[in-house]
């Protein structure tokens, strides 16, 4: 009787190699031969699952993205039914910013991920759904602050929604370099959460 394939588990085994050798070597460093050979598998096999690098790539901007959104559901639903937008947003930011192993590991394979995509459109566009999403959500929690009063500040919500993003981004990238430490970074995305609320408290 043939051997019942799980193809579930395949996956995710060749979807961690992939995350490991992405987040110690670089997506540059990434072929389907490496992923196969920290995978302990043929190099057939991978391609079965992902025809190109790009697919790979696409996957594992999607892997990063499942962990983040896991991470910040965890520590959203840790604030109770009723959060204040700034709370909210300072929550979830602060989750998405690599402060420790995991998130690093995961902020390297994203950092990778858009270098990789900057001369490749058409990967990016995995990004550009996600992103107007992020967006619009950052965008809309601003909003209710300043319609129920909870922020002392009259900002235009994308414009500040975006700067909000790119604050966060650029702060990963500082962390991930050894610029900032952890506490800078935090500082820092509180100093612009009250440019936009105004002070704490």
């Amino acid at each position: 009787m043939p051997k019942r394939v799980d193809h579930r588990e395949r996956r995710d085994l060749i979807a961690g190699a992939l995350m490991r050798v992405a987040a110690e070597h670089g997506l540059e460093a990434v072929s389907l031969r490496h992923v196969a050979a920290e995978a302990g598998v043929t190099s057939g096999m991978v391609q079965h699952y992902f025809r190109s690098k790009d697919e790979m790539m696409v996957f594992a901007l999607s892997v990063v993205r499942e962990h983040g959104a896991a991470r910040v559901a965890a520590a959203v639903a840790a604030l109770g039914d009723d959060p204040s937008p700034r709370t909210l947003l300072r929550t979830m930011l602060a989750e998405l910013l690599p402060l420790d192993p995991a998130r690093s590991a995961d902020g390297r394979v994203a950092l990778a991920f858009l270098a990789y995509t900057a001369v490749r459109p058409t990967v990016a566009a995995a990004l550009h759904q996600d992103t107007a999403a992020m967006l619009a959500f950052v965008a809309d929690q601003i909003r209710s602050a300043q319609v129920t009063g909870a922020a002392d500040r009259r900002v235009e919500p994308e414009p500040a929604a975006a700067g909000l993003l790119a604050a966060m981004e650029g702060l990963g990238v500082y962390v991930l370099g050894g610029h900032y430490s952890a506490q800078t970074a935090l500082t820092a995305l509180d100093a612009q959460l009250d440019l936009i609320f105004g002070p704490a408290g």
